[in-house]
């Protein structure tokens, strides 16, 4: 097998790996390639994707559309198949999504990622639109938001997906032939204010202060800092942890959203590691070694 990964982030790291495992010939791109040179693949920036480019290559493509617009370009009709991550804020302000759900055309952060879908979909090779709800794991999401003091804590609603899920997804996807566009999640949706509520009481916290709500006050740095406790659990490998101390995105809109990412799971015949936060939070924070 000929992979090709565009944007070797938190996701495609993990799917590097398992092509690499199944001796699959591996090509990442990567801005800065010191960042993976512990990963043994291939490691190139986008910009010399045209010399290695190869007919039947398998294609992951995971850059977001501020740098994706010559993509097409660079891959010309080589790929004979290419999957594409984008989101589930395609579906706007939708509040109940499934494969079903049509997308949000008039919704501001939707349009670019509608625009990406649009010229894989309509790309001359075989191609499916992968829409993950939110992305977490060891090093990234609720858990270490609540740990920062920074976590949002509401009634409103969130869908998540960990990422060795979202790996196992994008390496079934690459290896069908299925076709189309399907949110991805786990099958818990929950309230921001029950998933807090859950990573305090795992990470034995002392609070000195109160969680933020949805319309409550930004915690200060001032303020004193949330107490854990750690584990002895082992550390996570060393291109994991550069990659999840990359500096902050910054905050999103507050969502309102249950995902049902049931039908792409049916058609891929995979079942998830980590149907929940419940057990996906625990196993992040023990593979981060808190």
């Amino acid at each position: 097998m000929d992979i090709l990964i565009l944007g070797c982030g938190f996701t495609g790291i993990r799917v590097a790996q398992r092509f690499i495992s199944k001796g699959a010939q591996v090509t990442v791109t990567t801005r800065d390639p010191e960042r993976l040179s512990s990963l043994r693949a291939r490691v190139i920036t986008l910009s010399e994707v045209p010399g290695h480019i190869r007919k039947g290559m398998l294609v992951l493509h995971s850059i977001p559309p501020e740098g994706s617009a010559q993509i097409p370009a660079l891959l010309q009709n080589a790929p004979a198949r290419v999957v594409y991550l984008s989101t589930t804020a395609v579906y706007g302000a939708t509040h109940l999504v499934d494969e079903n759900t049509p997308v949000d055309k008039q919704d501001e952060r939707a349009n670019p990622r509608l625009i990406d879908e649009s010229r894989v979909a309509n790309g001359p090779w075989s191609s499916l639109i992968l829409r993950p709800a939110g992305i977490y794991g060891p090093g990234r999401g609720a858990h270490e938001s609540v740990r920062g003091g920074t976590y949002v804590a509401g009634d409103n609603y969130v869908s998540r997906i960990h990422v060795d899920d979202l790996a196992t997804h994008v390496e079934a996807a690459l290896l069908s032939n299925i076709v189309g566009a399907y949110p991805v999640a786990d099958e818990f949706p929950v309230t921001t204010r029950e998933v807090a509520e859950f990573c305090k009481a795992l990470l034995a916290i002392t609070e000195s202060r109160e969680i933020p709500s949805a319309v409550g006050r930004t915690p200060s740095s001032a303020e004193d800092p949330l107490v854990r406790k750690r584990s002895a659990l082992p550390s996570q490998s060393s291109i994991l942890s550069k990659v999840q101390n990359e500096p902050n995105r910054p905050p999103r809109p507050v969502s309102n959203r249950k995902v049902d990412g049931s039908a792409i799971r049916r058609a891929l015949g995979i079942t998830l590691a980590y149907p929940s936060y419940r057990t996906g939070i625990p196993a992040a924070l023990a593979e981060h070694n808190l």
